[in-house]
């Protein structure tokens, strides 16, 4: 069964997409409630989770806090502080033959990973060290 393009949907689509900081859901939502107050919290949750099984979106789960969601899906990692919870971009890309090594021990199919490291963004550090 096909799905449907919705106007509520384009509407989550181009918040995530104008957002670019890897926004949670909730964030999602107040993005577009600034513009269209009449959408609800519901839709918009619903609508991400629709737009990431369709390969629209790129979901993150967060081990220890809100997932995120991604409007680039080439493949790449991410990394969050873990003091102020920021996340971005890594040059390193997921590897493929780690899915495909997943696949040949477990006979899972469609194997894929998520890869976020941890550590201090360059602002977190820069103020404990002044601290």
């Amino acid at each position: 069964m096909e799905k449907r393009n919705t106007v509520q949907k384009q509407l989550v689509l181009e918040a995530v997409q104008r957002l670019q900081n890897h926004p949670t859901a909730e964030e999602v939502y107040l993005e577009v409630v600034r513009s269209h107050p009449t959408v609800s919290k519901a839709t918009v949750y619903r609508n991400l989770a629709s737009l990431s099984e369709d390969g629209r979106l790129r979901h993150i789960p967060m081990a220890g806090g809100a997932d995120r969601f991604d409007h680039f899906l080439a493949p790449h990692s991410h990394i969050a502080c873990v003091h102020c919870g920021a996340l971005a971009d890594t040059p390193i890309q997921c590897d493929t033959a780690l899915n495909r090594r997943v696949e040949q021990l477990t006979g899972y199919a469609r194997a894929s990973h998520e890869l976020v490291f941890y550590g201090l963004c360059p602002a977190c550090a820069k103020r404990q060290t002044h601290a």
